[in-house]
């Protein structure tokens, strides 16, 4: 039994005669015929009465006739939904980002939910050395970080340049300055991240070759009280641009630029080369390059 079977069975039923059922299908008599003599071999039972001009169906036509509608509106739905998936009205876009990198989607997010508004839009929170194993585990379509993975089966895609700004109370000494030397910054106490990074290390050493001491007071689980801490006044700290654009668009916090640590880093999309991915990833990663393209991103 297959669903063209069910289709004539139901052509049949609905127009009470098999040329009248063939013409609907585009289809031959003998063909309609046919595929109804083979509905009921498999079924052990005549499907219509043949005595009958009207197309009448037996008892086991009818109970047969009722599967077979919910078979073809199941069939219809399924085209429909996956039509609406292409169409991106239905869908869900997955993306993987650590605390750092998912603040690259506030500008993008936006301009991608008024595009696509009936698409649901999953975040996950993780870290960066995990999001490429998760993107090949098939946990997230899409991941965001900050460095461009060595691993043959992750495509990457470059969207936006960040840089390492020296974030100070706004009411601070150097808060005037554009551009201190990193001698100039061994008066002050710094709060740092407590998650070890390859930037940090970086940040270490270049104190240590102009002997200036690097005086961390504080240790913080989380940029956001980074920012917070230094707001306050209990320090500075050396943070992705980024991360504090908000903050020091408001003048909450000053950026400076330290001469001898012009950091800079990309951000990156990740994921899976070989995939097909979703149609909702797909114009994700289309609207990503059209915004670094204007550079928007």
């Amino acid at each position: 039994m297959d669903i063209n079977q069910l289709e004539v069975l139901v052509a049949v039923a609905q127009e009470k005669s098999f040329s009248r059922a063939a013409e609907r299908l585009h289809r031959t008599q003998p063909a309609i015929s046919q595929a109804i003599r083979r509905l009921e071999t498999e079924i052990g039972e005549p499907l219509f009465d043949r005595s009958s001009k009207d197309g009448t169906m037996t008892a086991a036509g009818r109970l047969l006739f009722g599967h077979a509608q919910q078979m073809l509106n199941l069939r219809h739905s399924a085209h429909a939904a996956i039509k609406e998936l292409k169409s991106l009205h239905r869908g869900k876009l997955s993306l993987s980002a650590n605390e750092y990198t998912v603040m690259y989607l506030l500008p993008v997010l936006p301009v991608f939910r008024a595009r696509h508004p009936h698409i649901k839009i999953e975040v996950k929170r993780s870290l960066a050395s995990r999001i490429s194993s998760e993107i090949l585990a098939r946990e997230t379509e899409v991941g965001i970080v900050s460095f461009k993975p060595n691993d043959a089966a992750i495509a990457s895609v470059a969207v936006q340049t960040d840089e390492l700004a020296l974030i100070v109370p706004s009411n601070h000494p150097l808060a005037a300055k554009k551009v201190v030397s990193v001698r100039e910054l061994g008066a002050e106490s710094f709060i740092a991240h407590n998650v070890p990074s390859p930037y940090r290390e970086k940040v270490t050493r270049t104190f240590e070759k102009y002997r200036t001491p690097l005086n961390i007071s504080l240790e913080m689980p989380t940029l956001e009280a980074i920012k917070r801490f230094v707001e306050g006044g209990m320090g500075v700290a050396l943070v992705p641009r980024l991360t504090a654009q908000a903050e020091i668009t408001r003048g909450q916090i000053a950026a400076l630029t330290v001469s001898e640590m012009k950091l800079e880093r990309k951000l990156f999309l990740v994921y899976r080369k070989s995939a097909t991915l979703s149609h909702a990833a797909q114009a994700f990663l289309r609207l990503a390059r059209e915004l670094q393209k204007a550079g928007k991103g």
